[in-house]
């Protein structure tokens, strides 16, 4: 381990990749402790943590995707949210309307007009979202904006929103100039950052309470049990046998090997938690919003707040859907079964073109249920935690799915970088193999 760690390291191009990701993660941290004009970061600190106390997690759950950005009043309060809704917004167009269907099958250019259009819709985004929390700040109590008044709204909205813009310029500079994906990382960044404060909460209820202590432990162990769990899942995959046809050219024959279609279990990754979680948080945010006089918008908050039973439903639901509707998007049988004809090879004991396609999805449909219901369960575990081992910080849903995902796909570019120079990987073999379902 500690070898292939200098190696990282004696491959200039990696290095450089390495450091620059590096360098601006830090000044995306450095940048969370920058607080909104005009708000009281102590009073608006007392406030999350009377609501940890009182079990509302819908605040916890807005502040992990930002690195406890929203409960500090950063200027990266917003985070990436808004991109990443903007995204998948334009992803969903694109099953859709032909317009957006037609850029994404244009290539590169197709692509540049998607991004340019994602970012615009990260500016809408990002207003509405600004105007939402600067609303939201100046409704609470504690004296959070001692000063509510026009300035402080125009100053907040122009300021979140600018912070918005600036991590997603962080992101695009790491994705294109860093190592692994800019986006991802930043979220990543943020979760990581949430854990030693976590544990430091954990350790202090330790030493006012020495009967937590088997708690904890527990804990530990189930959160280790899980996170291998997850990374077992995330590299699982259904290889599917290939037969290609052998050709011969004069006295020589060509092809003839086998080869194998492998088809991930959780093919669509934490998105389909991410569109789970952003369908169910905005009308959950608006209601909290207007919620404190009671009401419908009231009735609404406590019925769409993690824990309750419409909540839980429509949640597990919504990521079974979103985990069918993104794979259908990402794999298509019927292409698979065409490109496998096209170069002259087959699924042995199936037929060429239709057949072959209806079992490429029949397979699909099979892998992908047991892996959308495991990764609903990980999506429900924060609430489980918390209420069965009170849990000072929330562990598992999307924040795990992302920190394996983000982690693996991390380690894999360097294993790539690191192979093709001649090196050894992280693994004895060079690469990091996906498990066989």
């Amino acid at each position: 381990m500690l070898k292939t760690i200098g190696n990282m390291f004696r491959i200039p191009d990696l290095k450089k990749k390495i450091l620059f990701t590096a360098l601006f993660l830090v000044l995306y941290r450095l940048g969370s402790f920058i607080p909104v004009p005009g708000v009281d970061a102590s009073a608006l600190r007392a406030f999350f943590e009377g609501a940890r106390e009182g079990g509302n997690t819908l605040f916890g759950l807005l502040d992990l995707f930002v690195g406890g950005n929203f409960e500090r009043a950063s200027v990266f309060a917003l985070g990436i949210m808004p991109y990443i809704t903007a995204s998948i917004v334009i992803q969903l167009l694109g099953s859709i309307i032909p317009y957006f269907e037609k850029l994404r099958k244009e290539g590169a250019d197709g692509q540049k007009k998607l991004n340019q259009i994602t970012r615009y819709g990260t500016v809408g985004l990002g207003a509405f979202n600004a105007i939402t929390i600067t609303m939201w700040l100046t409704n609470l109590s504690g004296g959070v904006v001692p000063a509510p008044g026009v300035l402080f709204h125009l100053t907040g909205i122009i300021t979140l929103i600018t912070g918005t813009m600036i991590v997603m310029w962080l992101g695009e500079q790491i994705t294109e100039h860093g190592i692994g994906n800019g986006i991802s990382l930043i979220i990543f960044a943020g979760i990581i950052a949430r854990y030693p404060e976590g544990f430091i909460r954990m350790f202090q209820k330790i030493g006012a309470d020495p009967s937590y202590t088997w708690k904890a432990v527990v804990a530990v162990v189930l959160m280790v049990l899980v996170t291998a769990a997850v990374i077992f899942v995330t590299e699982a995959i259904r290889k599917i046998p290939v037969q290609y046809a052998k050709r011969i050219v004069g006295r020589r024959v060509y092809g003839g090997q086998s080869n194998y279609i492998p088809l991930r279990v959780n093919t669509a990754g934490v998105i389909p938690i991410i569109f789970a979680q952003s369908i169910l948080m905005f009308p959950a945010t608006i209601a909290a919003l207007f919620g404190r006089g009671g009401g419908f918008w009231a009735t609404l908050q406590r019925w769409l707040s993690p824990g309750a039973a419409l909540y839980t439903l429509l949640y597990v639901a919504l990521i079974v859907f979103f985990a069918y509707f993104y794979t259908s998007m990402v794999l298509n049988p019927t292409e698979m079964a065409e490109n496998m004809v096209k170069y002259g090879g087959h699924i042995p004991g199936k037929k060429p073109g239709k057949k072959t396609a209806e079992y490429i999805n029949n397979v699909l449909v099979r892998i992908t249920l047991p892996g959308a219901i495991f990764f609903a369960f990980i999506a429900l575990l924060p609430e489980i935690m918390s209420n069965q081992f009170d849990l000072p910080f929330y562990f598992g849903g999307t924040g795990l799915i992302i920190v394996v995902g983000v982690a693996l796909d991390t380690l894999q570019q360097i294993e790539s970088h690191l192979v093709m120079r001649h090196y050894d990987g992280f693994m004895k073999k060079g690469k990091l193999r996906g498990r066989s379902s």
